[in-house]
């Protein structure tokens, strides 16, 4: 039995420059940074956490670069998975991309809870029915159904079409940036850099308070390797696709820097510890008027909005890259003959997302470090392979070329270990036992997929799937023509 798409359904090779950037910047600024720059600050000081995020965007963007290189090298759907299949092999490349998976998964589950709980700043007596206590955090009926709501949006959205996805991308990713080019403005005018102190959090260990932030960077930077994922659907020049990327990532950094020091110059300490969303209460009082605030509130659900469609193509992909190669079952491999989208990814996508608001608040801190984990193996595993392919494959066409590149993958990899070593036992940022215990049950569960379909359709019908994609005997002569 073939686990190829049905009928000869291809991908839809459509998206420009423009939106590629925004499905990339888009998803890396999201929402996270309405919630949770006040802890931020708070856990390592102003300067602090500019710091772990100064530090955390350089270990991304040395990723970034590995990244860049091999996507315009291998510019199918599925990133990861195709670079470290070609560096290492057939479990080692299910492990890396079902990790970035969670990390997906993670983030569409992320916003399905942080959009009822912005709503609730909008409309504070929505939540109502009682339903179960979690974590001592009351589930309210009507807070979940926010929740799913959104997340079945959200999924029809992209099961109709990449390219609706990438128009609704590109306009919410403009209101976000006019809305916080206002905020930093306004803050820099009419700030206090007396609020700022403490610059660093003395008290509970400068080290430790930038290591708590740092811990969550990789989670608010994932959204970058998304532009592999879609490949297949990039209208550019391969070389192209690595310096979009780039940007993204760059453009990212200097947007966490300056929204944490634009809230500490509005915000002392006092205020901080008072504020439930430190950044419209920030974006208030540098306008000294309500309406200030609930605009930023609206830019944050435009960021739950970006990161949530982003995510939604990035898991999807990733998904059904697995199942056409013969990791996952064929189920997930179907593309819709008139959308050109992976329908069954999608929906498992939506499925997944929905569940979520059924565990309340409490699972946005769960999330984002348990998908930090795997956003980080995955990482490791993209460095490796990068350097791998440099020694075994010097020749390899690369159209975006990494300047001093073996430099550039070794520090990339051993980056990556140390963030790796944050998450582990002893660190003073380690895991909890649930956040343990999220990852550890989705990679056995992933593994029990990957086992399933290993004897159902067996490596050797891996090997000739990949084969033909690696060898470029894919059906996308737009991009041959593109190139030529």
């Amino acid at each position: 039995m073939s686990n190829q798409p049905q009928g000869g359904v291809e991908f839809s090779r459509v998206l420009a420059r423009t939106d590629v950037l925004a499905l990339a910047f888009g998803a890396m600024i999201g929402w996270g940074w309405i919630v949770l720059t006040g802890g931020w600050i708070q856990s390592a000081g102003s300067l602090g956490a500019i710091t772990a995020f100064l530090i955390g965007g350089t270990v991304v963007l040395l990723v970034g670069l590995t990244y860049a290189e091999l996507a315009s090298a291998m510019p199918q759907v599925g990133g990861e998975f195709v670079y470290s299949y070609r560096a290492m092999g057939h479990f080692v490349s299910f492990i890396c991309t079902w990790a970035i998976i969670l990390g997906y998964v993670s983030v569409v589950a992320f916003e399905a809870v942080a959009l009822p709980t912005v709503v609730e700043h909008l409309f504070p007596d929505y939540a109502v029915g009682d339903m179960w206590t979690i974590a001592g955090w009351d589930v309210k009926a009507t807070w979940v159904t926010v929740g799913v709501g959104g997340s079945l949006l959200m999924m029809a959205i992209n099961y109709v079409g990449v390219r609706t996805a990438a128009l609704v991308q590109k306009l919410v990713t403009l209101l976000i940036l006019v809305v916080g080019i206002m905020f930093i403005s306004g803050s820099m005018f009419t700030g206090d850099a007396v609020a700022m102190e403490p610059l660093f959090n003395v008290k509970e260990g400068v080290a430790g308070g930038i290591m708590t932030v740092i811990i969550m960077v990789p989670f608010m930077f994932v959204g970058f390797d998304v532009i592999p994922q879609a490949a297949e659907e990039i209208k550019l020049p391969f070389r192209e696709i690595g310096r979009v990327l780039m940007v993204s990532v760059i453009l990212a950094v200097f947007w966490y820097a300056f929204i944490i020091f634009g809230t500490s110059l509005m915000l002392n300490p006092e205020a901080l510890a008072e504020s439930s969303l430190a950044v419209p209460d920030a974006m208030q009082a540098a306008f000294k008027a309500p309406w200030a605030g609930k605009l930023m509130v609206l830019a944050g659900i435009a960021g739950i909005i970006t990161s949530w469609n982003a995510f939604y193509i990035g898991g999807s992909r990733a998904i059904y890259a697995l199942a056409e190669a013969g990791m996952l079952p064929a189920f997930f491999a179907k593309l819709h003959p008139k959308y050109r989208t992976p329908t069954n990814a999608i929906l498992v996508m939506g499925l997944l997302s929905s569940i979520a608001p059924f565990f309340g608040r409490p699972a946005l801190a769960w999330l984002v470090v348990a998908g930090g984990v795997g956003i980080v193996v995955a990482y490791l595993c993209v460095s490796l392979s990068f350097v791998l392919l440099r020694l075994r494959e010097p020749d390899m066409p690369r159209p975006f070329r990494v300047y001093r590149g073996k430099t550039v993958g070794t520090l990339s990899v051993l980056m990556s270990v140390l963030m790796i070593g944050l998450y582990m036992p002893g660190s003073p940022s380690a895991l909890t036992m649930t956040e343990w215990s999220i990852f550890v049950g989705w990679m056995l569960f992933g593994l029990v997929l990957y086992s399933w379909s290993r004897m159902r359709y067996g490596v050797a019908y891996t090997k000739k799937v990949m084969q033909r994609e690696l060898a470029g005997q894919s059906p996308y002569e737009e991009a041959d023509a593109l190139n030529s």
